[in-house]
């Protein structure tokens, strides 16, 4: 039935026939069957709405299972999924929505009046409500409609989402990412690391993000699995499953605060088969620390919004703390010097990738898109990193100032923006500094105007501008900022500085 889907196809494959619950929730579990279904619904719903081929979804709502049954509805329905962080305030929707210019905006209904004026300014012709109960007025047109949609056409170069990510200047961009990207790139996942219709995974990841979205979930769909689906990472939530559960994927945050719980041992996490890190490094101490408390290795890979998944350490032999591991099967990795020119061996340099995980460029953005995105396919993805002698990579920086804190994006110039727009503040410099939790924390630093400013000044005049996550964990007020001799402020002079800020 899904065959003429080319994404779909493959996501409920290995389902055909399986019965046994693939969501478990505590309340509102799902099988292989009932998810399907309740995604046909979706799709029939979107298709009455006036949804066409490439048409985008826009969806900024809670986690929730019926979001995920969206998720699909929207590819079967031959549209476009644009999944977007709960936290954004309405000033940030307002961007997105203009830029994607959906046909439906899916929002949880405690927010729907503060996105009102931003939807009416985009011309979104639907908007409709979806808690994270998964009530709302999207449910209950759903539940009007009858199973058996016949999916739309895709073929595997047609959009299937975007996401969208940023650089440190100008507006966030789209990232266009096609049926095929996220197919293959599932499919050698579940291959590379061993996913079977055995395996419980421990979800507990968003599902606005890459990670949580497209990793867990189609990994999981495609390997006819099932999960334990969390609202969001709770330790003790985590620890109640784990006895029953054989993977889980997580960001750096999950496993430094579950061993600081006591009731982290080898015998909760004897089932365990594989613990797998990404979306930020992980301390070479925490995976010791890890390693001693419960005799597993936490297997860490690299990846991006733009691409998927590029990286891993393997399932089976060595894996190496402090790297990203190997090139993934169908994935081409190089380092590169400033002129393009491939680096040997501890050399320290760019980082391009080619393969099918490539995404296909940004949403209207050709320009920006041909300067990252090579006509050879090679993608330029702005991260430092060296490979040693058996080709593991790690990574050592990024050539532009992104703070990644806690799995999440944080892009400085948005950040600096909303606190020089403060009263009292001549200038700020927004980057990131280590931290044990979030991996990095993002730390402003000000430069009071005549009159000065308090640090709660700060953080109380911009909490209603930025989403949690992008906002300061410390602020700091000085007389002035280090410069070259061409004025431009040295970020790295300050993480230099403020590098034990946290310790």
């Amino acid at each position: 039935m899904y065959k003429n889907n080319y994404l779909a196809a493959r996501l409920r494959s290995a389902a055909i026939g399986r019965e046994v619950d693939v969501f478990v929730t505590g309340g509102a579990d799902r099988t292989f069957g009932q998810f399907f279904a309740n995604a046909e619904k979706y799709a029939a719903l979107l298709t009455d709405l006036g949804v066409q081929d490439g048409d985008r979804v826009a969806v900024q709502v809670n986690k929730s299972v019926e979001a995920l049954e969206l998720y699909l509805g929207t590819v079967l329905a031959g549209a476009v999924f644009l999944p977007l962080n709960p936290d954004y305030r309405p000033a940030e929707i307002m961007y997105f929505l203009n830029d994607a210019t959906p046909h439906v905006f899916v929002s949880d209904p405690s927010r729907v009046d503060k996105m009102h004026n931003a939807v009416q300014v985009a011309g979104v012709k639907h908007t409709l409500t979806l808690d994270a109960y998964g009530q709302g007025s999207l449910a209950d047109g759903a539940n009007q409609q009858s199973t058996g949609f016949v999916p739309v056409s895709r073929s595997s170069g047609d959009l299937a989402a975007i996401l969208y990510t940023s650089g440190t200047t100008g507006h966030s961009k789209g990232a266009m990412l096609t049926h095929k990207a996220l197919a293959s790139n599932s499919a050698i996942l579940v291959d590379y690391w061993g996913f079977t219709k055995d395996d419980v995974l421990i979800h507990a990841l968003p599902i606005f993000h890459t990670h949580g979205l497209f990793v867990a979930t189609n990994v999981v769909l495609m390997a006819g699995a099932s999960m334990v689906f969390l609202p969001k990472f709770d330790v003790d939530g985590i620890i109640a499953a784990m006895p029953d559960a054989t993977t889980m994927m997580g960001v750096p945050t999950f496993y430094i605060r579950l061993l600081e719980d006591p009731r982290l041992t080898s015998e909760l996490t004897k089932r365990m088969r594989l613990l797998i890190s990404g979306s930020a490094p992980l301390l070479a101490e925490t995976h010791e620390r890890w390693t001693d408390r419960t005799g597993h290795k936490i297997l860490e890979r690299y990846g991006m919004t733009e691409t998927n998944m590029n990286t891993s350490n393997p399932y089976e032999g060595m894996r190496k703390p402090g790297t990203v591991g190997l090139p993934l099967p169908g994935v081409n990795v190089k380092i590169v010097d400033d002129n393009g020119m491939p680096l040997t061996e501890g050399q320290i340099g760019s980082i391009e990738v080619r393969g099918d995980n490539v995404f296909a460029g940004y949403w209207q953005m050709p320009e920006k898109t041909a300067e990252e995105l090579r006509p050879d396919g090679w993608f330029v993805t702005g991260d430092l990193g060296v490979m040693d002698a058996d080709g593991y990579i790690s990574i050592v920086g990024r050539s532009k100032d992104l703070i990644i804190s806690g799995g999440f994006n944080v892009y400085p110039k948005e950040v600096e923006a909303a606190i020089d727009d403060v009263a009292g503040v001549l200038e700020s410099a927004v980057i990131g500094i280590p931290h044990s939790d979030f991996g990095e924390a993002v730390v402003a630093v000000v430069v009071a105007a005549t009159g000065g400013i308090s640090q709660d000044d700060i953080t109380d005049e911009t909490a209603g501008k930025l989403a949690r996550f992008k906002r300061p964990k410390r602020v700091l007020i000085v007389d002035s900022l280090p410069r070259n001799t061409m004025g431009k402020i040295q970020k790295k002079a300050l993480r230099e500085e403020y590098a034990d800020l946290f310790i």
